[in-house]
């Protein structure tokens, strides 16, 4: 029995539990250690340094902050309508990736498909989840021209890219046992997928869902920036035009509006799941 076991008369397994873990300390301090050392090596290509501009260079600031506290809602008809399309930018691209994201979910499941299928369809997921949104409106205003099917498609192909993983990784993570149960009937792939898998997914692909729809919308009001549709242009214009006050109200509308699909997605979730 160990010297704390004798001299606070406890168990020799509580003993071992109240011992010092000095190999997790160690693991926990190398790790602290590498990301000083990653920020500390960053900081200058990382231009850490300018953070005292925000400061020394007061009269530009005080400007800008001025403007952004008054803001012009004299456009406010054209802003909420462009924040209206920017909402119907992010649905069609969420809807899209959900479609073609659940056969590529499963497709890309060990417990589900084959391994040579599985590795090549992640690598083909990793692809479109690696290039960023405005990237793909770039490439899809080159190829279809300016307007919101380009940041339609963005979004689109970005998002398929997460919706994929999230829901591989919900159906990994099902109960075998019914899938089994139905397999023992008799039931064909197919049919074991649709009455053991989905049922067990559903509540969780419901919940990514919605959250991805919340993220495409703030998504989506950049892609005007290029030319993909949206308020991301008045908002473009209006810092290059100096017009702060006029993009502070783009970002009170923003904002109210990423609110209000917040609200209502949460009570989705509370009825659906």
């Amino acid at each position: 029995m160990s010297e704390i076991a004798l001299s606070q008369n406890i168990s020799p397994a509580v003993a071992e539990q109240l011992k010092p873990r000095w190999t997790r300390h160690a693991g926990a301090a190398v790790t602290a250690l590498v990301i000083v050392i990653l920020l500390g090596v960053s900081y200058h290509p990382a231009e850490v340094h300018n953070w005292t501009m925000l400061y020394t260079d007061a009269a530009n600031m005080a400007t800008f902050i001025k403007d952004f506290l008054h803001p012009n809602f004299v456009d406010l008809e054209d802003i909420v309508l462009k924040m209206i399309e920017t909402i119907q930018i992010a649905l069609w691209g969420t809807v899209l990736s959900i479609i073609f994201g659940i056969p590529a979910g499963l497709l890309c499941s060990n417990n589900i498909a084959p391994t040579w299928i599985v590795q090549p369809m992640r690598r083909l997921m990793d692809a479109a989840r690696a290039i960023n949104e405005l990237v793909f409106a770039i490439l899809f205003v080159a190829a279809v021209g300016l307007g919101p099917f380009a940041g339609v498609m963005a979004l689109f192909v970005h998002n398929l890219g997460i919706i994929a993983k999230l829901f591989s990784e919900a159906v990994e993570a099902i109960d075998p046992r019914p899938v089994e149960g139905i397999a023992a009937t008799g039931a064909s792939r197919l049919q074991q997928i649709i009455f053991g898998v989905i049922p067990q997914v559903l509540p969780l692909w419901t919940s990514f869902s919605l959250y991805r729809f919340e993220t495409l919308v703030r998504s989506a009001t950049v892609l005007g920036i290029v030319g993909a549709g949206g308020i991301g242009f008045i908002f473009y214009e209006s810092f290059r035009s100096f017009q702060y006050d006029r993009a502070s109200a783009v970002i009170i509308v923003v904002v109210i509006s990423v609110s209000i699909i917040d609200i209502i997605s949460s009570q989705l979730r509370k009825r659906l799941i």
